[in-house]
Order: C-alpha cells, then structure tokens, then sequence
C-alpha cells in the first residue's frame, strides 16, 4: 500500500469494495471524511489489528467461537491456557469489581467511561506477559493473544461519546466492541427492568460514530448492534417512523413513550442495524432454541449469513428452564442457525465468588486441610492438563525477569530470584499428560472436593477423573 511521508497510507484498506469483510457493511461517509479526521500521521494499534483479523478469522472458521467473561488479566490467561480463543470484557464484571472508581456497582452504567478500555489493556498486558515468558523459555505453541470482544454499553453518551470510547477501545486492544440501543443515561443491565431505549435512528448513528472511529484509526474492529428491544417497555421519543408500530399509546412521568416489548421489535431493529454492524446481538430474558431460530430466521431472511451472538447468560437458571440434553446440545444448535459468538457474560464473577467462597468455608472448617487439598487439585491439573498457575512464581514473570536480569548483567548475576526459591526446592516439575479421551472431566466442579492426590497421579496414566463435587457441608 502507497505511503506518503509522514507514514500515513495514502488508500483506505476499510473501502476496498472486493474484500469479503466488509461485504454487506453501509458507510455513510466518504473515504475523504476519514481521511480528513484521520491526522497527519498514521498510529499503528497492533493489537487491535491483529485481534480483529484473527477474530474475523475465527469466525469465518469455526462453527462458532465461544468465550466466558474475565474479570482480571489472570483470568484472561487462564482462559488461553485452556484452550479458549476469544475473551469477553464485559461491563457488567467491570461495574462489580473490576471499575476505575473503586467501587461496587450494579449494571447501571455508573463506572467511569475509560474502565473497559482500561481492563482491556491490562488484559492484554497479562496475556502479553505470558507470551513473553513462553517465549523465552522456549515454548511458542500457544496464540496468547486471544482477540477481546469488549462492552461499550450504551456509549456513555451521545454520539461524540461513542466516538471517542470506541478509540479508547482501539487504544487498549479491543478487537470487537458492542453498543447497544438503550438511553445511556438510564442504561441497565439487559435482565434488569426499566430500561429505556432510544430511537433507531439514534442507535444507528451510534454504530456509525464507532465504525467512523475504527476508521479514522485504520483498524478492521468488528462491531455488534446489541438491542435490548426484546424485554424494553420505553422509548425517549417517536421521531422514528420504525418504531411508531410498537408504541402502546402511553407516556411516562419522565415523558417516556411506552413501548410493545417483545421478538418482533428486536427483530425489526436488528433489520435495522445490520448494515451498519458485523454482529448482531439479541438480549433475552431465557435460554429458548425457538426465539433464538425465529430471531435468526427473519434477520437472515434480509440479511443472508448476517453472523449473530448469544448471551448463554448466568441470569438464567439453566437446568429450571431445560433439561440436560438441551443443555448440552444448546450452542451447537445455535451455532447451525448462525449464532456465531456464543458466550457467558459473567463467567469471571461467578467463578472468582464461588472458589474464594469454597476456599474460605473449608478453611474455617478444617484450616490448612483445605489449603492443602487445594493445592491438591492444582497439582492434578497440572500433571493432567497443563495448568501453571501452581508455580505462582514462575508464572507471574519471576524468571522472566530473571533472565533480563543476566542479559544485563552479561550473564554474571549473582541476585536472580527463582533459583534457590522456595518455589523451585518445593515444587517438583510434572511433565503434562494428555487429556483423558473417554469420562466425565470435573474441571469445573468446586474446588475443595476430593480429588486423588499427585502422589497417586504420578503412580498411573490420567484416567477420567471422578466427580469433586462435595457430597454434602
């Protein structure tokens, strides 16, 4: 691609009408636009970039990408050691504990705008660490840099505002960003009442400023329409003739007009945003294959292989609402009516309360038993799945730095750290085993269950291991 002086590319790649990526996406604005907001010099968002290609990618690739929320950037590495290849950053987790205020807080849009971007970047910067510690040991067989599907709620504002938020994004490495359609000043989370949302229009204008964003900084970020249609019973105003035929004839204390929720107005908006997202995302009030194949139909009705997204949401009471073989079949399902992410908002909060819960109710009980047979079950996933986290040290960079430590000092350091470490005279190394082929696997199951001991592991071959549920207090 031509580049004049200042290093700016002097073509937009984002306007090539041959490429498949951008096949089916509306700009209302010109190449000149983005070239004038652009600046004078080109800034290079590497992992922005790279996250959004391997993303598109994946998507195009895979019958569907699943990811589960991380709440720090321990958990995002977590995440990519076993196995996932995309992570989500949601708002909700952000508002709880993860916020640039300090504070707890409700899905309500309460947090400073700049806290997503923010755990987006030290998401990164964990992941970054784990890359850099595989590489200079030598072992380069994990792509650490999963892409981040991240949480602009309703844009924190107007137009200007999701802007600028879907820059701050860029900045911090986020691959795909989702706005959704309610009033940001009244935002809730997608399963609370009283939400309120704005007119299409206007949720379109925001998808615009976004995609104008990702533009102006030459980036391919994907981005998903999420409306709230399905369960939002208010709207600010009725300018827009598409929303006239849900109006119910009522108005609010606030001036609110009051809307017919429901399917067929999420659908008439995701119509509506199609052209202007990558994704598009319904929230629903419970797990049903039925809406989900209806909603999917009648967008791809329109907007043939239009990717979707679903919330496999902690709000829903799983096994109250379908039985197991629904359960276990539920995402593939999906996945064939064109769900292509698939994911679990709150994955991080709930798996971050239930263990320190677990952990703190044994150890009242038993003290260092329960310490002990946590570590226990560290132990067993690391000799049978790969789990490093055991080795505290090592895996927060200790050696890492270690070894910058020697390149420093010409190899001739006598201050390294991991040698002669408690870590290293204690915690013996466990080659990894391959995972067991056939039986139950309980890796999810809390963690102060029975589990056998290492010294038991390293006696056999990893066979399928049995349930760590607790059997009772």
């Amino acid at each position: 691609m031509p580049s004049n002086g200042n290093g700016k590319s002097s073509h937009l790649g984002t306007d090539s009408k041959s490429s498949t990526r951008w096949a089916g996406i509306t700009r209302p604005y010109t190449v000149q636009d983005v070239e004038r907001l652009r600046g004078s010099i080109h800034i290079e968002h590497t992992l922005a970039r790279l996250g959004a290609e391997r993303l598109w990618e994946l998507l195009q690739s895979e019958s569907y990408v699943p990811a589960l929320g991380a709440m720090t950037g321990n958990q995002a590495v977590q995440q990519v050691k076993a196995g996932l290849k995309a992570i989500y950053v949601s708002g909700w987790q952000v508002a709880a504990d993860a916020n640039d205020a300090g504070q707890m807080y409700p899905d309500q849009s309460l947090y400073p705008a700049n806290s997503v971007p923010n755990l987006c970047r030290r998401i990164n910067q964990s992941l970054a660490r784990a890359d850099q510690i595989h590489h200079a040991e030598g072992m380069n067989g994990v792509h650490w840099f999963a892409p981040l599907i991240a949480d602009a709620e309703a844009g924190f504002g107007g137009n200007l505002n999701a802007f600028e938020l879907m820059k701050a994004m860029i900045e911090a490495g986020a691959a795909c960003v989702h706005f959704e359609d309610q009033l940001s000043s009244a935002k809730k989370c997608g399963h609370l009442g009283g939400k309120v949302l704005v007119p299409t229009v206007e949720a379109i204008q925001k998808l615009v400023a976004a995609r104008l964003a990702a533009d102006v900084m030459g980036v391919p970020t994907l981005i998903m329409a999420r409306t709230d249609a399905d369960s939002a019973h208010l709207l600010t105003s009725d300018v827009d003739p598409r929303d006239r035929k849900f109006l119910t004839g009522e108005r609010t204390p606030e001036g609110f007009f009051g809307i017919r929720a429901g399917i067929e107005s999420a659908i008439a908006r995701a119509i509506s945003y199609a052209p202007y997202s990558d994704l598009i995302w319904c929230e629903t009030s419970h797990p049903d294959l039925e809406e989900a194949r209806q909603f999917a139909a009648a967008v791809h009705a329109k907007f043939p292989g239009k990717m979707l997204a679903y919330n496999c949401s902690p709000s829903f009471n799983w096994k109250k609402k379908l039985d197991d073989a629904t359960i276990a079949r539920f995402q593939t399902e999906l996945a064939a009516m064109g769900y292509k992410f698939q994911f679990i908002t709150l994955a991080g909060f709930h798996a971050l309360n239930l263990s320190m819960f677990e952990l703190a109710r044994g150890y009242k009980l038993t003290g260092m038993t329960a310490y002990s047979r946590l570590q226990e079950k560290e132990f067993s996933r690391e000799y049978q799945h790969g789990y490093e986290a055991v080795k505290h040290q090592r895996f927060v960079g200790t050696g890492y730095f270690d070894a910058v430590t020697q390149v420093i000092a010409g190899g001739a350091s006598s201050v390294t750290a991991l040698a002669g470490s408690t870590e290293a005279e204690q915690f013996a190394e466990l080659k990894p085993q391959v995972r067991p082929k056939t039986g139950p696997d309980a890796a999810c199951q809390p963690i102060l269950g029975d589990c056998p001991s290492i010294v038991q592991l390293q006696g056999q071959d990893p066979g399928p291991e049995e349930s760590l549920m607790p059997s009772g207090d």
